[in-house]
């Protein structure tokens, strides 16, 4: 098992940038592929972005692609999300999350491991 820990939420103004970090422990952390998932009030856990377990293959939803940007360093059993550019609709708590399956899988329900998450509130 991993247990997974997200740190690095909070307000920003429109246009600003954020970098959340997601710290792993337990289980040897390169075996994962990693992923990132926001959820806003009232809306259904969608996916956000994801990166393989050597760090060579990034996966981005069309909404943030090109404005996020997700890496790992496996040395230090984290995952990051870089994130430019914000909007108001990018409010959410966003999630990270482990898989050791086949890559490919962006669905939250193939993904078995979850952090507590950390709230993104973006201003106008």
């Amino acid at each position: 098992q991993v247990q997974l820990a997200e740190s690095g939420g909070g307000l920003v103004q429109a246009g600003g940038s954020l970098r959340l970090s997601c710290a792993a422990s337990g289980d040897t952390f390169s075996t994962y592929h990693m992923g990132w998932f926001r959820q806003a009030p009232g809306k259904e856990r969608e996916f956000v972005a994801a990166i393989t377990r050597n760090g060579f293959s990034t996966y981005y939803a069309d909404s943030v692609k090109g404005r996020f940007t997700i890496s790992r360093d496996n040395a230090k059993n984290t995952v990051y999300l870089q994130m430019n550019s914000l909007r108001p609709e990018d409010t959410a708590v966003y999630y990270c999350a482990a898989h050791s399956a086949h890559w490919g899988t962006f669905d939250p329900a193939n993904y078995n491991y979850w952090g507590q998450g950390t709230q993104v509130t973006v201003s106008s």
